[in-house]
């Protein structure tokens, strides 16, 4: 487990996971980490990182939940600051936040 941790601490998905990380960013990682310790947030998760972007009616089959199951989640995804999401007509469209880096969600991928 040692060797996998620190290929990915050296690699920059975790760019601030060092004894110098100050208090807040250590804060900001275990909330991102929270969310998704979930495993339906999780799915979600990757299901719009590999996509790039999709629609909210787009998950119901991959996550194998109901459509406010899935509303839900993403709101806990959201506050993480783990995706973003545009309103178009009736559905929401989700993209993985620009805060977040594509190393993370590669990362997190190939979990």
């Amino acid at each position: 487990m040692a060797p996998r941790a620190s290929i990915a601490v050296s690699s920059g998905v975790f760019p601030f996971a060092s004894a110098r990380a100050s208090q807040a960013q250590i804060e900001a990682l275990a909330v991102r980490c929270a969310a998704l310790g979930d495993p339906v947030r999780l799915r979600i998760f990757v299901a719009i990182a590999s996509a790039g972007e999709i629609c909210s009616c787009d998950l119901e089959a991959p996550v194998g939940k109901s459509q406010p199951t899935i509303s839900h989640h993403t709101k806990v995804l959201v506050a993480a600051g783990l995706i973003v999401g545009e309103k178009r007509g009736r559905w929401m469209w989700w993209r993985i936040s620009e805060g977040v880096g594509s190393s993370f969600a590669d990362f997190v991928i190939s979990l």
